[in-house]
């Protein structure tokens, strides 16, 4: 028996894949399975990248208005700090991300690679271990490729995420009359906090979302509390 028909016959007992007429294809396991192994690999579920992005948009939305509304500040005054806080943010984001996700994953795939080479020096036939050697060459560079372009698209959704999630209760405060314009910013920085970031964090790790809420709304408070006091220093 061949190594493939060997592979298949272990997938096929699993329950991995299916065989018809000849033919063979993934059962629903088996499709669940390869997606995970593809965002495990590839890390294509940006969970860190929205979590970023809508703590960071909201507490600059937050702090944005808050110091605006506290100070006075004039609407065009008020407009300019934000929406320059808002983008420093936001780009601030997309950089780290972007830097720091491609740092990362280069090291951990250059970790597996040695792992993997030292497992395959292993084999004692040498025209085999030749060509798992190859294989696993092969296996790295679309693995660096197909990284370098989930580190572009998490980049981009973590600078998106943040702007989008702090430029909402800033238009509102700067556009709606008082006393609604701060009235409606805040119920919107507590509808993407309590909405759509709890629900997010909660969904993901399978926490219940009362336990995530609390732990949200406390670092929030304390991120929101720390920058106003030093701003007004």
């Amino acid at each position: 028996m061949s190594d493939i028909e060997e592979a298949l016959n272990e997938m096929s007992s699993e329950g991995l894949i299916l065989e018809e007429q000849g033919k063979f294809k993934l059962t629903e396991r088996g499709l669940q399975l390869g997606r995970e192994w593809r965002n495990l690999l590839l890390k294509r579920e940006p969970i860190l990248e929205v979590v970023a992005g809508l703590t960071d948009g909201s507490i600059t939305g937050l702090v944005a208005t808050l110091s605006a509304f506290l100070a006075g500040l004039a609407l065009n005054m008020a407009a300019f700090a934000a929406i320059l806080s808002l983008a420093t943010v936001s780009i601030t984001n997309f950089s780290s991300f972007l830097l720091g996700g491609k740092t990362e994953d280069i090291a951990d795939l250059l970790t597996l690679k040695t792992l993997m080479d030292y497992s395959v020096s292993d084999i004692p036939d040498k025209v085999e271990r030749d060509k798992s050697l190859k294989l696993v060459k092969q296996l790295f560079v679309l693995l660096h490729k197909e990284i370098s372009r989930s580190n572009l698209y998490a980049a981009v959704i973590a600078g998106t995420t943040t702007f989008i999630a702090g430029i909402m209760p800033i238009i509102a405060y700067l556009i709606l009359p008082e006393p609604l314009d701060i009235i409606i910013s805040l119920v919107i920085v507590g509808a993407v906090i309590g909405v759509f970031l709890v629900r997010y964090r909660s969904e993901r790790t399978k926490v219940h979302w009362r336990i995530t809420l609390a732990e949200t709304v406390v670092i929030v408070t304390i991120a929101v509390i720390a920058s106003l006091i030093i701003g007004a220093m």
